[in-house]
């Protein structure tokens, strides 16, 4: 008997666990605060590519940001320990998902610690089972 399957579970949970693997802390969902590192896996626009044809099985196209967060002490620092995160990302990243353009980095205050932050594209195929 099939098993159902949701995106929560199937797609960012799946990314997440892939993720696991880089010394960061991990989100599958926007956190209330961001222990740096991190990566926070977040919708894109558009978050759903609907690839169904007639009446079958519900297939999307599903668009993540994965956006990868240090912590902002020094411009040279940072910029070369984010860069070496979104490295780290993309090497971790599970069968199945593409990885994307990578947008500049940005200086983002959370809280009262400034961090530099940059947005990778990730996508994957998601298919509805049910039973």
């Amino acid at each position: 008997m099939p098993t159902p399957t949701t995106i929560a579970i199937n797609c960012r949970g799946t990314l997440a666990t892939a993720l696991a693997g880089v010394a960061a802390s991990v989100y599958s969902s926007p956190p209330e605060a961001v222990i740096p590192p991190a990566c926070v896996i977040v919708p894109d626009a558009p978050y759903l590519e609907t690839t169904t044809i007639g009446k079958s099985q519900i297939r999307v196209k599903i668009n993540f940001v994965v956006t990868a967060a240090v912590a902002y002490n020094n411009t040279a620092g940072a910029l070369d320990n984010l860069e070496q995160l979104i490295i780290a990302i993309m090497g971790a990243m599970p069968a199945g998902y593409t990885v994307g353009d990578v947008q500049r980095p940005t200086v983002q205050s959370v809280g009262a610690s400034n961090l530099l932050v940059a947005d990778l594209a990730v996508s994957t195929y998601y298919t509805q089972q049910t039973i």
